[in-house]
């Protein structure tokens, strides 16, 4: 990360993290989806703490739980501090929800995600489990916009 990165309290601004974080979605979603995919929702943005100048900052991401045409991708966010020989810190976490789209830019069918381990059946309750939330939410912000 480098000084034009920086916010007002001399640390790496969110939304250059938030930039990371959806590119490296995209790039997940369309490997698994085998073409463009577009962010939908963000789901869930954790920064948990700060980046700094000189921090070589990378993200690892995976699909959680896949739909029809929507996917769940969670990335971790990891920052190497440049003068500490030590563990990269984990420094924001974040999930995405991303739609596969067609040359026609409508949506796509995408391939199932196939949990093997034991933390990819837990990733994959915990996706659907924001899913269901999403759908609920959504529900009740229409039922209250139609005064109910």
């Amino acid at each position: 990360m480098s000084p034009h990165d920086t916010n007002l309290m001399g640390t790496v601004h969110g939304g250059v993290i938030l930039h990371l974080v959806d590119d490296i979605a995209g790039v997940v979603a369309a490997r698994h989806s085998g073409g463009p995919a577009v962010t939908a929702f963000m789901d869930e943005m954790a920064f948990l703490t700060a980046v700094h100048v000189g921090d070589v900052v990378h993200a690892h991401a995976q699909v959680n739980w896949v739909g029809t045409t929507s996917l769940e991708v969670g990335v971790r966010v990891l920052a190497d501090r440049w003068n500490e020989s030590v563990p990269a810190t984990h420094v924001a976490t974040a999930y995405l929800l991303m739609v596969a789209t067609g040359p026609d830019g409508r949506p796509r069918r995408v391939p199932p995600v196939l949990p093997e381990t034991d933390t990819d059946h837990r990733r994959f309750r915990e996706a659907q489990i924001r899913r269901d939330h999403r759908l609920s939410r959504r529900a009740a912000i229409t039922a209250s916009r139609n005064g109910h």
